[in-house]
C-alpha cells in the first residue's frame, strides 16, 4: 500500500525542485528565470547548513533514532539527500546556461576564457596582474605547510602541484576586495567573466615554480546548526553575549558538502576530502558558477534597458479599507482592518505605530520582533514612542536564524532609547507576530491588537504574501495582554478562549477543531477543513488529518514547502488535496478554516484564523506562536475569497499526486488561466483606484463548484 507519509528533508527537496522549474519555465521573463536559479542555489545552501548539518550531528550522537513518519535513520536520510542533490545539480547548471545563452541575444555574454581573442587575452592578463594578483593570498599545502581554514561558501582556486613525495596543493582565495564581475572592453556588448575563473586561469603564473597537474574551483558548505542550550545553562551570562559567541562558532563548524567546478584529479580530490573529513558522496560536481549571487548585479545592469525581461513592476497599493487623512487608531476603533501583503502596503501599520507614539492617551506599546529590516521604520517608530515617554516593551528574538546579528544590534538601540527589551522564555523561540497598544479613554482602557502571519519587516512585506489583522476587539486585546504578561516573566499561556497560543494552547485546540469536523461528517452535516501553510510536518496533526479524511471530511490544503502528508492515497487520504504555489512572491500567510459556511451566513461552527504558526512540531510545541480568530463578517468573507482564489490557480499551482510527486495544474478545456498572485495584484490595484474615486468595488469572480464549504 502506498504510504501516507513523506520524509521531511526529501519533501523539502521536492519544493526546491518546484523553484527550479520556474528557472526553466519559458513563460517566466528571462531575468526572473535567472533569479530562480539563484534562489534554488541559496535555498540549497541553507538546507545543507541547517538540515543536513543537523542530520550529520545526529549520526554522531544516535543514528538509530528514526524519522517518526518514514522510519528512516539519519544515515539513510543523508544517503537519499546526497543522491537526489547529485541528480538536481546538472538540471540547475542546464537552466543557468540556457538562460545565459538567451541573454547573448541582447548583447550580454558570460564569456569562456577559451573563446577569448589574443587581444582580449592580453587585456585580461594585464587586468589580473594589476587588479587581482596584488590582492590575493596564495598558499601551498603539503606535509610541511598546514591545510588552511576554508570559509563557509567562499570560492577557492585549487591546483594540484607536482611533487615527488606527497600531495601538494596550491590554494588561492578567489574572493576579496576586487570586483567579481570583470567586463571586457567591448562597446557594442556587455561581455564579462567572473574573477574566480580568471584566478583559476592564471594560477600557473602564481605558482610559477611548480608544474600544475590539474586545477578546479571549490566551495565548501559548513554545518551552521549551532546549539545554544549549553551556553544558556549559565544564567549569569546575558543571552546577547551567548548569541554573539555562538555566531563566531557557526563560522567554524564542520563541512557537510564540497562543490567542485573544473578538472581536479582523483589524488587531489581524495586529499581534499581527507583534510575536510568528507566522503566522496558529499562532493557535487558543477559546471555553472559555484555562487550565483552575482546575478543581482547583472540584473541591475539589464533592468533599465530591457524591462521586458522582468516581471512588470508592481507596487503595494493603499488598502481600500483605509480612509485617507483619518487617524488609524480611530479607524480601527470603528472596525477591524485586514491588510494583505504585498498587494497592499505595510504603511498603514507603520502609521499606526507612529500615531501611538505621539498619542497622549497611549500608555504602552508591546510587540514581538523576529526578523526586521536593516533600516526598519517600525523599530524607529518604537524608539520614537519610548523617547516620547511611552512604555515600550519589545521582545526581540535573538535566535532568529541568520538574523541574529541584525537583531542583536537592534536590541542595543532599543535599550539605549529606553525600551524594555526581553529575549523570550528559555529554550523557546518567540515566533509570534503580535503587537498590543493600550490607551486610556477617560476611565476606560482600550486595546488595539495587531496579529500577523509575517514579520514586522518592510522589505519582506513587498516580497512575501502575508496577512495583518488590526482590531480593537476587547477580548482579543485582553488575551494579547495575557500573552505579553506571561512573556515578560518567562511564563507560558496555558489556556485561552479566543487566541490560539503555542506551545500549550494551539496544537490541542486544532485537534479539537478537527474532531469537530469528524463529528460533523459522521452526523451527515459535512465536515470541511481548509489550510494554507508553509509546511506540514507535525505527525500528531498529520495523523488527525488522515483520520478526518477517513471519516469523510473534505480537506483542501495549500502548502508551499514541506508536506509530510501524501494526499490522494486510496482508503486513507483520498479526501485530501494538497496544492503548492510557487510564483513571483513567496507564499507565506497561514490560514486555518474549520467548518462549512452557507451563502450569506458563515455558520455557527465555522472558525477562521490567521496565524504565524505552520503545522510543524517546532511551531506547535517548541515556539511561542499566536493564531487569531477573524470575527468580522466582512473580513471572514475576504479571507475565504483569498483561499478560494488560491485553490483555483491553474497556472502556478502544482497538485500533489498519490506517489508524493507534484504535477503542474493546467487550465482545463474551456477554463480561463488564473494566476492567483496576478489576480490579487489586479484586485488590489482596482480596489485602490475605486476607493480613490469613492466608488464601490466589484471584482468579477468565476464561481467554482461547491465542495463542502
Amino acid at each position: 500500500m502506498t504510504s501516507c507519509y513523506d520524509n521531511r528533508e526529501l519533501s523539502w527537496l521536492k519544493f526546491n525542485v518546484r523553484v527550479l522549474e520556474e528557472a526553466r519555465d519559458r513563460s517566466v521573463p528571462l531575468c526572473e528565470r535567472l533569479l530562480f536559479s539563484q534562489i534554488f542555489q541559496s535555498n540549497l545552501d541553507e538546507f545543507f547548513m541547517i538540515r543536513v548539518g543537523s542530520l550529520c550531528d545526529r549520526v554522531l550522537v544516535d543514528d538509530n533514532k528514526e524519522d517518526n513518519k518514514t522510519g528512516m535513520t539519519p544515515k539513510e536520510q543523508l544517503k537519499a539527500i546526497y543522491s537526489r542533490v547529485k541528480e538536481l545539480v546538472p538540471v540547475k547548471d542546464e537552466a543557468y546556461f540556457a538562460t545565459i545563452k538567451e541573454l547573448e541575444e541582447i548583447g550580454i555574454e558570460h564569456v569562456k576564457i577559451s573563446s577569448l581573442t589574443a587581444e582580449e587575452e592580453g587585456y585580461l592578463r594585464a587586468y589580473f596582474n594589476s587588479e587581482i594578483r596584488p590582492l590575493i593570498s596564495p598558499q601551498v599545502v603539503d606535509k610541511r605547510h598546514p591545510f588552511p581554514f576554508l570559509k563557509n561558501k567562499e570560492i577557492y582556486a585549487v591546483t594540484h602541484l607536482e611533487s615527488k613525495n606527497s600531495v601538494k596543493l596550491g590554494i588561492i582565495p578567489a574572493g576579496g576586495s576586487f570586483s567579481r564581475i570583470i567586463p571586457l572592453p567591448d562597446k557594442s556588448r556587455f561581455r564579462f567573466l567572473l574573477a574566480e575563473d580568471v584566478i583559476l586561469h592564471y594560477c600557473g603564473s602564481v605558482f610559477e615554480n611548480y608544474r600544475l597537474l590539474d586545477k578546479a574551483l571549490i566551495r565548501i558548505t559548513r554545518n551552521a546548526d549551532i546549539n545554544m542550550e549549553e551556553g544558556l545553562y549559565d544564567h549569569e551570562v546575558d543571552l546577547r553575549q551567548v548569541m554573539e559567541e555562538l555566531l563566531k562558532k557557526r563560522k567554524k563548524l564542520a563541512p557537510v558538502r564540497l562543490e567542485v567546478s573544473g578538472d581536479l584529479g582523483k589524488e587531489a580530490t581524495e586529499f581534499l576530502c581527507r583534510q575536510l573529513e568528507l566522503d566522496s558522496h558529499q562532493i557535487s560536481c558543477c559546471t555553472a558558477p559555484l555562487d550565483m549571487s552575482f546575478v543581482f548585479s547583472l540584473r541591475n545592469r539589464i533592468e533599465k534597458a530591457h524591462p521586458e525581461m522582468f516581471f512588470e513592476p508592481v507596487f503595494p497599493q493603499r488598502p481600500a479599507m483605509i480612509a485617507q487623512n483619518v487617524p488609524m487608531i480611530s479607524q480601527i476603533l470603528r472596525r477591524d482592518i485586514l491588510l494583505s501583503y504585498p498587494y497592499e502596503s505595510i504603511r498603514p501599520f507603520i502609521q499606526l505605530l507612529v500615531e501611538a507614539g505621539n498619542d497622549p492617551d497611549v500608555i504602552s506599546i508591546k510587540i514581538t520582533l523576529y526578523r526586521v529590516a536593516s533600516n526598519s521604520k517600525i523599530v524607529e517608530a518604537l524608539i520614537n514612542a519610548a523617547e516620547n515617554g511611552k512604555e515600550v516593551f519589545v521582545l526581540v528574538e535573538l535566535r532568529a536564524r541568520f538574523d541574529e546579528e541584525n537583531n542583536i544590534e537592534w536590541s542595543k538601540r532599543l535599550e539605549r532609547a529606553g525600551c524594555k527589551v526581553m529575549y523570550g522564555p528559555e529554550n523557546l523561540k518567540v515566533h509570534s507576530k503580535l503587537m498590543l497598544i493600550t490607551r486610556k479613554n477617560g476611565s476606560e482602557l482600550q486595546h488595539i491588537t495587531q496579529i500577523g502571519t509575517g514579520n514586522y519587516n518592510e522589505k519582506t512585506s513587498e516580497l512575501y504574501t502575508d496577512l495583518s489583522l488590526m482590531t480593537a476587539d476587547p477580548e482579543i486585546g485582553e488575551e494579547a495582554g495575557t500573552v505579553f504578561n506571561a512573556l515578560s516573566i518567562g511564563n507560558l499561556v496555558e489556556n485561552t478562549s479566543h487566541l490560539l497560543v503555542a506551545p500549550l494552547s494551539l496544537q490541542n485546540k486544532i485537534i479539537d477543531f478537527i474532531d469537530g469536523e469528524i463529528a460533523a461528517a459522521r452526523s451527515g452535516e459535512g465536515g470541511y477543513i481548509g489550510l494554507k501553510l508553509n509546511s506540514l510536518t507535525d505527525k500528531l496533526l498529520i495523523d488527525k488529518l488522515i483520520e478526518a479524511s477517513c471519516a469523510g471530511v473534505k480537506i483542501e490544503m495549500v502548502i508551499r514547502g514541506i508536506c509530510c502528508l501524501v494526499a490522494g492515497v486510496p482508503g486513507m487520504t483520498e479526501n485530501i488535496t494538497v496544492r503548492s504555489i510557487v510564483g513571483r512572491y513567496l507564499e507565506h500567510s497561514r490560514i486555518y478554516i474549520f467548518g462549512q459556511g452557507t451563502k450569506g451566513d458563515h455558520g455557527d461552527r465555522q472558525r477562521i484564523y490567521i496565524s504565524s504558526a505552520d503545522f510543524m512540531t517546532r511551531n506547535t510545541l517548541r515556539r511561542v506562536e499566536v493564531a487569531a480568530p477573524v470575527k468580522s463578517p466582512e473580513l471572514r468573507k475576504r479571507v475565504l475569497h483569498i483561499f478560494d482564489i488560491l485553490l483555483r490557480d491553474n497556472v502556478k499551482a502544482r497538485i500533489q499526486l498519490p506517489d508524493g510527486s507534484y504535477e503542474r495544474i493546467s487550465p482545463k478545456e474551456g477554463e480561463e488561466p488564473l494566476t492567483a498572485q496576478q489576480y490579487f495584484i489586479d484586485e488590489a490595484a482596482g480596489a485602490a483606484a475605486a476607493s480613490a474615486l469613492k466608488k464601490p468595488v466589484k471584482v468579477r469572480v468565476r464561481r467554482r463548484k461547491k465542495v463542502g464549504r
